[in-house]
């Protein structure tokens, strides 16, 4: 499940200078109303992420995975698998290892920490790593 209903619709992405890709948060112009919190987007309802699952979000033209683990902690990682190039992150399946939460690709089973993204098996192999907060229940991204 797609969590950004407003972030996929092409009259959201072409009017809203919040989702212009490469821009930092210092120089991109300011967002609509509902949209950013100081430098934060705007992804979901905290209650729309179910629990030990992981959910897709595109953030300007960047595909994010999000993880609600127990305890409402949440993880954001890159959602594209660095060895196969495919968007699936999202639909990993989700663990830990040695007290490490990690998800697996679902494709060759390759997992990575979703504190800093590495590959458990090969840490030169990363997935882009988020900061998330929630906000008035809300989830946020924060824009880099």
């Amino acid at each position: 499940m797609t969590v950004t209903r407003a972030l996929t619709d092409p009259a959201t992405v072409a009017s809203d200078p919040a989702l212009e890709p490469r821009r930092s948060p210092e120089t991109r112009p300011a967002a609509r109303a509902g949209t950013e919190v100081t430098g934060w987007l705007y992804i979901c309802p905290l209650e729309a992420l179910q629990p030990g699952r992981g959910a897709a979000a595109l953030v300007g033209d960047t595909q994010v995975a999000i993880f609600r683990m127990d305890g409402d902690v949440l993880h954001a990682v890159g959602n594209v698998d660095p060895y196969t190039g495919a968007a699936v992150i999202s639909r990993g399946i989700v663990g830990d290892r040695g007290g490490v939460p990690t998800v697996a690709s679902p494709v060759h089973k390759q997992a990575f920490g979703l504190d800093d993204g590495r590959a458990l098996d090969d840490p030169s192999v990363t997935l882009g790593v988020y900061q998330t907060r929630v906000h008035g229940g809300d989830v946020a991204i924060g824009l880099r």
